[in-house]
Parts: C-alpha cells; structure tokens; sequence
C-alpha cells in the first residue's frame, strides 16, 4: 500500500500540481514572515546595540518639555534636572563623569523649505564637548560642533539629504520658532532614532534649553561609573541623593539596554504576527483546494480503490494510502515553500529598505524553528485537508462500486449539512447583530465570535446556495452564449459540493477585501462629513508631528494680512460627571465664524458667558440639558460646576463638548495646542495660504490645510492602509485562482467521455473553450459575490462597534469599488480557465468517447 501511495503521487502529478502550488505559497509566506521579522530584529538590535554603551545610569525628567501634563509641571515638590543637579551627581563617589541632556522635536528644512524626513523621528539635542573640544557621542567627520546660538551640527544623512555642506545656512524648527543657522560640523552617530532614518540637529547648551525645554534645565543626566563601580551601586547612590519623584526615572544602562530589546522585539513580533495571521488565510484558502482535490482524485479513482478492496486492502490501508499521498506532497511542498520563503524574505526587506533606506539591514536569518514550523504547517494543513476524503475512500465497497464512477454526495447528508449550516449561521448573525448593537467596545467579542460563526455557517451552506443562485444567471448564459452558456450552468450546479468548495476560497478573499474596503469608505465619509459640514474656517494651521503648537502662533496667525477671524484651538481632558473627558476650547468670539454647529437647544453665545457646550451623545451620559449644571473637577483638583449653555448635534470638528478659551485658560495655564483656525477675508486664496506659512516663519513642521488638503490627509491615510491590506491579501487572491485552475482541470478529466460526445454531435472547439470559460466564471462570480455580501454585513458591525469612538460613523457602500471587485473576480474566472478550457477543446474526439 505504501509504494502503491508513492506511484499514485507520481501518476497523477500533474492533477496535484496546483495543490502542492497553493501548499507551497503557503508555506512560503509562512518561512518568509519569520526569515523577514528575525533578520530584521537582529538588524535592529545590532544597530541599537552601542547605544547605552556610555551609559552607566541615566536620570529622566518626564516633566521637561511640551509633552508634560500640567499636573507634572505644578507639581511644587518635583525634582528638577539643572546644572546643580549635574554637579552634585557628578560629586558622588561612583560617578566619574556627568552629563546633563537636552532633547527635544526639531525638523530640518531643505532647501526648498520642505520638511527632511519624518516629523515623528525628527530631533534636537545640545553638543556637550569635554576639554578636547569633542563630543564623544558624536563624533564630527567634518567642522566642528556648535558653539553659540548662531551655529548648528547635523548628522551626515540629513545633511546629505538636504544636500547642505559646512558653512551652509540651514532652516530649523520647532513647534513654533524657526532658527537659521550656520552649519559648522557634521557628525555620525549610534542614535537608533538617526540609524532608522530620524533627523538630529545640534546646538550649544543655551540654545537648546531655549529652543526645546527652559533656561538651565535638562531633560536627563547620563553618569558614567568609575572603575570597580557596577550599575547597581551607582543606581543606588542616585536613588539616595535624588530621591526621585514619579516624574523622575532612574535606570541603568543594562536596563536601558534591556527596554530597548525588548522593544524591539515587541514590535517585530507584532509585525510578525500580523503577517502571519495573512499567511494563514492563505492556508486556509489552500485548505479547500487539497480537499477539493482529493475528493475529486477518490471519485475518480473510485474502481482502483474498490479494486484494492477486493483483494485484500482494509479501510484503515485505504485511508493510510490517501493520507500518505498528502503527507508527500505536503512535506515536497513545504520543503519548496521554505526555499521560496528565502526570497519572500530578501523581498519584504527590500521593500523596507525602498520605504526608509535608513533602515538597518544584514545577511538573511533562518533560524531551525523557521524550517521546523514551515515543515510542520504544510505537513499538517496538507494532511488534515485530505483527512476528509481519505475517510470516504475507505467506505468505497469492494464489489459494488467497481462498476460506478463519481459517487454523489446522499441527499441524507447533504440535508444535515444544511441544517448544520443554517443553525451556525443564524446563530452567528444573531451575534453580530447583538454585538453592534451596543455601539462601543463592547460589542466587539461578540461581533468577532459571530463573524467566526458566519462565516462558517454560509461556507458549509455555499453547496445549498449555489443551486438558486446560479439559477439566477441560467436564462441569461443561455440567450447570450447558446448551448456552450446552457451546458456551463448545468456543470456548475452539477456538483454543489465541488461548486462550493471551489467559490469558498474566493469567498474568503473577496469577504476580508470588500469588508476593509466599505470599512475605509465609511470612515472616509465621516471625516468627509466632519470637516464639510462643521468647518467654516479656511485653514487649519498645526504641526506636522500631531505635538502642541507654541502659544505664539496663534498672535503671529491673528496678524497675518487677509485674516478676518482665528483662534487657537485647544483640548484639555478634565473630569466631567465623575470621568476623565475631552473638551475642545475656541475664542468665543470667533466660534460661529469657523465652525458650523447644530443646535437643539441653547445659544452659542452661551461660550462667552463661560458655560459649556456639549454634543447630544454626550448630554445623554451626563443626564443634562440646557441650563443644568455639570460637575468638573479641573487639573489642579480644584473642583466647581459648569452650566450646560447649549447642546449640538453629535459628529463634527467639535467633538464632545466645547468651552472658550477664556474659561479653560483660567484652570490650564497651558492646554494643548492642537491648531489655529482661520477665516479669510476674501476665503480660500493662494495669498492667504502664503501670509500663514510667512507668519509661522516658514517653519518646516507647521503645515497650513485648506478643508481639502484636511480631508486629502485622511483619505491617503486609509488609502494606504487599504493598499497595504491589499497587497498582504494578494497571496490568498492567487491561491483562490489556482484552486479554480486545479478544479476543472480535473473537472475536464473527469468529464473527457462526455465532452468527445458533444463534440461528436457538432460542438465546435471554440464552444467547448466557451463552456469550460463561461464555467469558471459563473462560479468565480459566486464564489466573489457571496464574499462581497459577507464582506458588507461585517463591516456593517465592525462600524456598530466603533460609533462611541467615531460620533456620526455610518456604513457607506463605495458601489464602484465592489461592482469592480465582481468585474475583476469575472476576469479570474477567464483566466483561471484557460489552461483547461484549451485542454478539453484539444481532446480527441474518438479517445474521449472510448474512456471508460
């Protein structure tokens, strides 16, 4: 029975071919996600290995700097990093040295006044040289480091990308000033921030305690221990001196060292398992393609395998024949799949070096755990997808089934297969439909344990569904195409079992796709909405890195020529009701010319008598109403009432609740910044747009939006995020394809008697290509359009969970976008077919009719 398995794989090699393909692209996502995710976290960790080399304790303010919370910054009794402090750590008996650190945000402008790299890994540091002149943490490869305010060092790549030389004048900023100064060095530097593609300007210690903290404040102390001094003891020395408050953190540099691994790996196992969790779906599409396969190879096998019954062969020899048959093609698969995964790998590194050439790369890691779970998985998944069929091939009767082909599925078991379906699938929309009924967070265990239910129930109804459906296109085929339309419907309702097994791959493909594509829509829509319908304002002014502007951008706005109204607009959580809630301020005066807003009751003149506005959601969870008082608990624990002034439709720029400026100004010295609004005298013009970016300085970081360019931002945000999702499903899509491929291949081979028949009785070769074509179609439509009506309902809950997160979010179908994905999955069909399609229209006629 084994060499019996073994020549069967090799007899029917060319049947198998597209399973072990689909095993095989599997698989070799699965070797390429790890290969990729350890070869890159080893880069990182080499890259990042020398950065706390000189560090033996490092002591941190987190209440230096724009990002601090005002209750940090009020805290009377909190330590703070000075020059003092520098010298009386430097003074302990295990310090050999001290340094004080100045870090902060600041971009570099080009020359063309465009920001240099990203906001978000763009930093400021002071140049702290010993005696010698140098500083050891960056060591200059040409000039010199800065020396007063007027002069700046840069590391190499930035410069190289600003294509600025020594002696150049360079642009830099923050969240409000903008600096021009001489650059006089360039430096290289272990900093991860600069070796993953950040930017890092360097000035002398005034000017970056000016420009990023405060006059004589640091926002860490790096130690040095002196020889015979471990960490430990001189952590322990800080800890005494110091007695550090919450504010102050205190580590040594193998802590640091230890964060920053783990870090590193947090973040690569993340990415890890998100692609992972795609080359599963890739499995899983594979899944329904081996058992497809393997229950159309039993069928037609059906007289050898009753043969090897009759002269001996027990089930269990039957069944241990077809699993053997799966386990060598899984592990020929897999052992192919891991070899491809290297190069998956060299590619998704590529593509990361293409997006950020910064990037730390290395020579390829495979690790024996990446060889044994590849192995194993396209063993197991190969095996467990043919365990079905091998069952069914062991109850072939020895006698009986010697003279019969194809065995029908028994109306016995296709009725409990419905009724298995229909209970999975009702219970699981019961629970999608509870879980989006809550409209928040809450609803999402239930949303994803019914999405899991669906799904499953509709894949075990498709046999079920494919009949009626189908149906619906009968009439059609036949008028457009003829005989060659008749025949392609009768053949894909034919087997309902085969029909189903072959669309649900597609089903899965077409479901995550369509779903994250009315998901994107409908997001899209509501910020589209959010800014068209409640922004007045011609352009909002904010910082490119999302932190809070300076407090003098907004006086700086105000006067530019061609405004006719501004404000700043801030946020601040206070306690409202007993929890911690976001309120947004505008000036009062100003707020009915730049936004638009809904009441249902009150005035928005109320802003300016101090009462607070809130949205209808909100009102609801507070239980009040125009006139009642609200209970609030400000930042420095005091606590008062607010009067409710007036209560607005919910969704919009606003958010949950709104005060003047004034009044939170009287409580939070210091609110977030987030932007400046701002109405134009003549509106949107060319020259307004200028005079704010001139206002601002031309600083590089602060971008100046019209509504358009506000909702073009989120709109290339989803819209890369789909991109991205596309691409990862992309593997699933092509295994769906060569699942379509491999079964009328078969399919064709099953049925060579039949199509010699009806090219004996005058049907041309171009009508058996047509029929086998109009075939793969047909089931490839079902297949997608299924998935697109799951896909929708999905998404559907998906959106009922993040309402709360999301005020005013609807579902919103993007019409085109689906109707193409059906276009497209017609388009798959005729190319999935035409391989096969031109092998039935080459068959002999007279070989075809004499095929027993």
């Amino acid at each position: 029975m084994y060499r019996t398995a073994l020549r069967n794989v090799l007899a029917h090699k060319g049947r198998l071919l597209m399973t072990a393909l689909a095993v095989m692209l599997g698989t070799a996502f699965v070797a390429g996600t790890m290969v990729f995710s350890d070869t890159f976290g080893k880069a990182m960790r080499e890259s990042n290995s020398k950065s706390y080399s000189d560090v033996s304790v490092q002591i941190v303010d987190n209440s230096a700097g724009a990002t601090a919370s005002l209750r940090e910054k009020s805290d009377k009794s909190a330590v703070t990093l000075t020059d003092a402090t520098v010298q009386q750590l430097a003074a302990l008996p295990g310090a050999a040295s001290a340094r004080g650190v100045v870090s902060g945000f600041t971009g570099v402008a080009d020359r063309s006044g465009n920001l240099i790299g990203q906001s978000w890994t763009a930093k400021g540091a002071n140049f702290a040289p010993g005696p010698d002149g140098k500083d050891a943490r960056y060591p200059m490869v040409e000039g010199q480091g800065p020396k007063n305010g007027k002069e700046i060092a840069l590391d190499r790549k930035t410069a190289e990308k600003g294509g600025y030389k020594v002696g150049d004048t360079v642009r830099v900023g923050s969240n409000g000033p903008v600096l021009e100064a001489k650059l006089t060095g360039v430096f290289t530097t272990d900093d991860p921030v600069v070796n993953s593609g950040g930017t890092l300007s360097l000035f002398d210690r005034t000017t970056a305690q000016q420009l990023l903290l405060e006059p004589g404040r640091y926002s860490s102390i790096v130690l040095a221990a002196k020889p015979g001094t471990g960490q430990d003891a001189l952590l322990s020395q800080v800890d005494q001196q110091l007695r550090p408050g919450q504010q102050i953190e205190v580590r040594t540099g193998e802590q640091l060292k230890a964060e920053e691994e783990r870090m590193i790996t947090s973040g690569t196992a993340s990415m890890r398992t998100m692609l992972l969790a795609f080359a599963a779906i890739s499995l899983f599409v594979g899944i329904f393609i081996i058992a497809n396969t393997f229950t159309m190879l039993v069928a037609q096998r059906t007289k050898e395998l009753a043969l090897l019954r009759a002269i001996g062969a027990s089930r269990k020899q039957v069944t241990r024949s077809v699993l053997i048959e799966a386990f060598v093609i899984g592990a020929l698969s897999a052992a192919a799949g891991l070899v491809a995964g290297l190069g998956i790998g060299a590619g998704l590194q590529s593509v990361l070096a293409s997006l950020n050439d910064s990037l730390p790369t290395g020579a390829l890691v495979v690790k024996p755990m990446t060889v044994a779970v590849t192995l194993v998985v396209g063993v197991l998944v190969t095996v467990v997808s043919a365990l079905l069929p091998a069952v069914r091939a062991a109850r072939i009767a020895p006698v009986a089934a010697m003279s019969s082909g194809d065995q029908p599925a028994s109306q016995k078991s296709l009725v409990v297969r419905n009724a298995l379906g229909s209970l999975v699938a009702a219970a699981g929309i019961a629970l999608v439909a509870f879980g989006a009924s809550k409209g928040n967070s809450d609803g999402r265990m239930p949303v994803a344990l019914g999405a899991v239910l669906a799904v499953l129930g509709v894949f075990v109804l498709l046999p079920l569904l494919s009949r009626p459906v189908i149906a619906l296109v009968g009439p059609a085929l036949g008028k457009l195409f003829g005989m060659p339309g008749k025949l392609a419907r009768q053949n894909a309702v034919r087997n309902p079992r085969r029909t189903a097994a072959t669309a649900a791959a597609l089903t899965i493909g077409l479901t995550l796709v369509s779903g994250l594509t009315v998901i994107g829509a409908s997001v899209s829509d509501t910020v589209d909405r959010a800014v068209t319908s409640s922004m007045k304002a011609d352009y909002v002014v904010a910082a490119a890195n999302s932190m809070s502007l300076s407090d003098k951008v907004p006086a700086e706005v105000a006067k530019a020529p061609g405004v006719a109204a501004s404000s700043p607009m801030t946020q601040v959580s206070w306690e409202l009701g007993g929890k911690q809630r976001d309120i947004s301020g505008l000036n009062s005066e100003s707020l009915d010319k730049l936004v638009s807003v809904t009441l249902k009751s009150g005035s928005l003149a109320a802003a300016a008598k101090g009462q607070l506005l809130v949205d209808e959601d909100l009102a609801k969870k507070l239980g009040a109403t125009t006139g009642s008082t609200v209970p609030v608990t400000y930042p420095d624990d005091t606590k008062g009432t607010l009067t409710v002034g007036a209560v607005y439709e919910t969704g919009g720029l606003l958010g949950g609740a709104v005060l003047a400026n004034s009044e939170i100004l009287k409580h939070d010295p210091q609110p977030y910044l987030e932007s400046v609004l701002v109405k134009g005298t003549d509106g949107e013009t060319a020259a307004l747009k200028k005079a704010l970016k001139d206002a601002t300085g031309a600083n590089p970081v602060i971008e100046v939006q019209s509504r358009q360019d506000v909702r073009d931002g989120f709109s290339q945000t989803i819209t890369f995020a789909l991109n991205l999702m596309y691409g990862l499903l992309a593997m699933s899509v092509v295994v769906a394809v060569l699942g379509v491929i491999n079964t009328l291949a078969m399919s064709v081979f099953e049925r060579k008697r039949e199509i010699g028949m009806l090219r004996a009785i005058g049907l041309d070769r171009s009508g058996i290509k047509r029929m086998v074509r109009l075939e793969s179609v047909v089931i490839s439509v079902f297949g997608a359009g299924i998935g697109i009506l799951l896909g929708c309902f999905m998404a559907w809950a998906i959106n009922g969970t993040l309402e709360s997160e999301m005020a005013g979010l609807t579902t919103v179908l993007p019409f085109g976008q689906l109707l193409l994905f059906l276009a497209l999955a017609g388009l798959v069909g005729v190319v999935a077919a035409f391989w096969p399609a031109r092998r039935a229209a080459g068959l002999d006629i007279l070989d075809s009719i004499k095929t027993d």
